[in-house]
């Protein structure tokens, strides 16, 4: 009796000296994975039982390291030199354009009267998590545009027209400098703060690496300047949304990223980058909301609203109208402080393989008036629909996404000096070639008609560029309306 009394004891300590171990081993990296192979080396265990430890502990990283990443980045680890994630791309440009004064500021500003070889971005991206509960993101731009040739700048003038090539080219600027900071343990909830994208449509907030045109539309970007403004924004994502959304941009199928199913923001709303202050002591408040639906055939759907109002400062420069013939200033009321507001609504079913992507936003907002002569609080409207495919390929290549789109905006440019109306009217035919993760091509043939945002007094082009054979009169005002066709080629380079 006593001796199967000891027997069971001895089997009982044995069994509970396996189980403290293991429990130490879990709750502590210093014993390295020398525990198990300690504990078969004294024939405590079996090789099969050594083998499932070792496939738990596994799985327990892999499960940890999954938890500690945060929206679509790098995982957390022990190290600090594997905390950090250093990626980025490039895009080369080359534009062919029928009419050269066909400009495009808030877009591609290599657009102008010289066809001309650009490199559109260049950006160096570096991220980490130094916590699990502060995640950083730093964004460069080393193709950056400054000086003259800019949404607030004015252009010079030259024989064949207005020369948007005057700043100085190639410059470093800061785009995204802020911490996200978890206020849950499972990420859900979290501030991001400091300089990043205002959360107001999909395309803007959907990275230019992924957009298949080669610019974004006029009636959604003219809301903040390049995307982006410096503030607070609170962010809510339930965990299979945040996954979500990390697959719609990992699968390439051309996401957006995670921006909240619910956001709330504070932001200056006056163009706060890059230096350029802040104009008065209001603030801009918005609204974000997004969902992804999976269907059960795996197809995915989000719809989206967004809404923001604030107060926005617009700048004025001398302009010649139509009945003075000396250079005024519009007049501006309230100091130049005017209600800035808009709502946008927008649906994308993913390339799966056919897609469908539309946006459409109605607002108020500065605009100059038809006689150039106040600046008046006007409606706006505007929006876009697109339709593209996802063919995937076997050899030579990732994936083919053949596109087209067409967009619409009549409204100011608040932005640009006197904050000028605009009537934009574009479709564009193209093609993103994927050779592999690496390198893509995309060419595309436009046809378009927008407002020039150039203030001078323009005389009318040797040939017609100015509307011939598309029944739109020649102005002899500032701010003509110029039509065109545009041939354009980028290559694209990820690393």
């Amino acid at each position: 009796m006593c001796d199967w009394f000891f027997r069971a004891m001895g089997g009982t300590l044995k069994i509970t000296l396996i189980a403290t171990l293991i429990s130490l081993r879990w709750g502590s990296d210093a014993w390295g994975g020398q525990l198990e192979d300690l504990l078969l080396e004294n024939k405590q265990i079996t090789i099969d039982q050594w083998v499932q430890l070792k496939a738990e502990e596994e799985k327990r990283e892999a499960a940890s390291l999954e938890a500690s990443r945060s929206v679509g980045d790098a995982p957390v680890r022990e190290r600090w030199y594997e905390k950090i994630s250093i990626r980025g791309f490039a895009q080369f440009r080359y534009n062919y354009q029928t009419n050269p004064l066909l400009i495009n500021d808030q877009g591609d500003r290599a657009l102008g009267s010289n066809d001309q070889f650009s490199l559109r971005r260049a950006r160096l991206i570096v991220s980490g998590q130094p916590h699990e509960r502060v995640f950083i993101y730093v964004q460069e731009e080393f193709a950056g545009l400054t000086g003259t040739d800019t949404a607030n700048g004015l252009g010079t003038q030259t024989p064949g027209g207005t020369n948007r090539n005057t700043g100085v080219n190639n410059t470093a600027q800061l785009r995204d400098f802020y911490a996200d900071i978890f206020l849950t343990s499972d990420k859900e909830w979290r501030i991001r703060a400091g300089q990043s994208k205002v959360p107001f449509g999909f395309e803007n907030l959907q990275s230019s690496q992924n957009r298949l045109p080669f610019d974004r539309s006029d009636a959604l970007n003219s809301a903040a300047l390049n995307e982006r403004d410096v503030g607070l924004f609170l962010y809510y994502t339930p965990t299979i949304i945040r996954e979500r959304f990390r697959r719609l941009v990992e699968s390439g199928l051309k996401g957006s990223g995670d921006y909240g199913m619910i956001g709330l923001g504070v932001y200056n709303g006056n163009g706060n980058l890059n230096n350029v202050f802040e104009l008065n002591k209001g603030k801009h408040v918005i609204l974000h909301t997004s969902y992804p639906h999976e269907f059960s055939n795996g197809q995915i759907v989000e719809v989206g609203m967004d809404a923001y109002t604030g107060q926005y400062v617009i700048s004025t420069t001398p302009v010649q109208t139509n009945n003075q013939p000396q250079l005024v200033a519009p007049v501006v009321t309230n100091n130049g402080n005017y209600l800035d507001e808009r709502v946008a609504w927008n649906f994308v079913v993913f390339p799966q393989p056919f897609g469908l992507q539309g946006e459409y936003t109605i607002g108020r907002g500065p605009q100059l008036s038809k006689d150039l002569t106040q600046v008046n609080l006007s409606s706006l409207r505007g929006g876009y629909l697109q339709f593209y495919y996802n063919y995937k390929c076997d050899t030579y290549c990732v994936s083919i996404f053949p596109y087209i789109r067409h967009q619409e905006y009549f409204g100011a440019k608040k932005f640009e000096p006197n904050a000028p109306k605009y009537n934009v009217r574009e479709t564009e035919l193209g093609l993103e070639y994927q050779f592999n993760a690496a390198l893509e091509l995309t060419v595309a043939y436009s046809w378009v008609q927008r407002t020039s945002d150039d203030p001078t007094q323009l005389p009318a082009v040797p040939g017609g560029f100015c509307g011939t054979g598309s029944g739109i009169p020649c102005s002899q005002t500032p701010y003509q309306l110029q039509t065109g066709n545009l041939i354009r080629f980028q290559l694209q380079w990820n690393f």
